[in-house]
């Protein structure tokens, strides 16, 4: 591929309540003027960054910049990987169409968590990665449902986090990450602690025991700053599991900020796993968050593509 082929910039302008498209002119002078060769396109709603750039893959596109927020960067990963990412996977290196794609970032939207594995400078590292040109080959996980597939690089999550995400989509999508503390507390006033029957590598039976949240992670953070999983890695070639057993209302008050510097994973009541596959019995669809969307899933099987996306990061 030409290493000065043209990134397609996928832009959400509704990102971050509107300020992507506030930020968006002077991100793209800067890195035109450094000789990063641009083409831009508008998504006018839900799915149209999925929809374009399963597009431009089609004709052959292989660099791309998902300008907003998580949600942004999930919508271009389902664009890239629509339901056989086994196939892209088994021609990386080749030239032309089997060729990995590329998926470099902007984000101007209100959760970047992914980029929080690499920097917590935003918007500034983003540029500089994308002029300096650093790639590095990222894990992409691939998710079974009774309705079809999906595909993400940040991380799922069923219980306590989908439910703090639903009701912040809900009721509190403007406040940015302020939305997302609102919302913890709130969610703390009906806390729920249920099972979601899962099993993993290495284990015979399905763990049906209540929980307070599942998590299935590729990188460390979720809503902008709470590192879920401080021992992910994006390139590993696993996924990695956390369990948080049914904790009581006040035990997690007192260990929120464990959520934040990564140290509830040593909590009596937490469990974590490097795995290749998990395997769900659900009864029935369950809220889950992924990439910051928040979705209604019958979840069946989770594995992982070892190293099918390059990341500019």
């Amino acid at each position: 591929m030409n290493e000065r082929e043209s990134y397609l910039a996928i832009v959400n302008p509704a990102a971050g309540g509107g300020k992507s498209r506030k930020m968006l002119g002077p991100a793209l002078d800067r890195l035109r003027a450094a000789g990063v060769e641009l083409e831009v396109v508008e998504t006018q709603g839900v799915g149209d960054a999925t929809r374009l750039a399963r597009e431009a893959y089609g004709f052959g596109q292989r660099r791309f910049i998902a300008v907003g927020g998580d949600g942004t960067s999930y919508e271009v990963v389902n664009g890239l990987f629509p339901d056989a990412g086994e196939g892209i996977r088994a021609n990386a290196g080749k030239a032309g169409e089997g060729a990995l794609p590329t998926l470099g970032f902007l984000p101007l939207g209100t959760g970047n968590s992914f980029l929080r594995d690499f920097s917590d400078r935003g918007v500034e590292h983003a540029i500089e990665s994308l002029i300096a040109g650093r790639t590095q080959a990222c894990d992409v996980l691939r998710l079974r449902h009774r309705g079809g597939v999906i595909h993400y690089i940040n991380l799922l999550s069923v219980g306590f986090p989908a439910d703090v995400a639903t009701l912040r989509a809900r009721r509190f999508s403007r406040q940015g990450e302020l939305g997302y503390v609102i919302s913890i507390f709130l969610g703390l006033a009906r806390l729920q602690r249920r099972p979601f029957p899962v099993r993993v590598d290495g284990e015979t039976e399905f763990d049906r025991r209540r929980c307070l949240f599942l998590t299935f992670n590729n990188s460390k953070f979720t809503g902008g700053t709470m590192m879920i999983a401080p021992k992910a890695e994006v390139n590993s070639g696993l996924i990695e599991y956390v369990r948080w057993g049914a904790i009581g209302r006040l035990g997690l008050m007192r260990n929120l900020p464990g959520l934040y510097d990564g140290s509830h994973i040593e909590h009596p009541l937490a469990e974590r796993k490097a795995v290749q596959r998990v395997e769900f019995d659900l009864n029935a669809a369950v809220d889950v968050m992924v990439d910051g969307e928040v979705l209604a899933l019958h979840c069946e099987e989770l594995d992982v593509l070892p190293g099918a996306l390059n990341v500019v990061a």
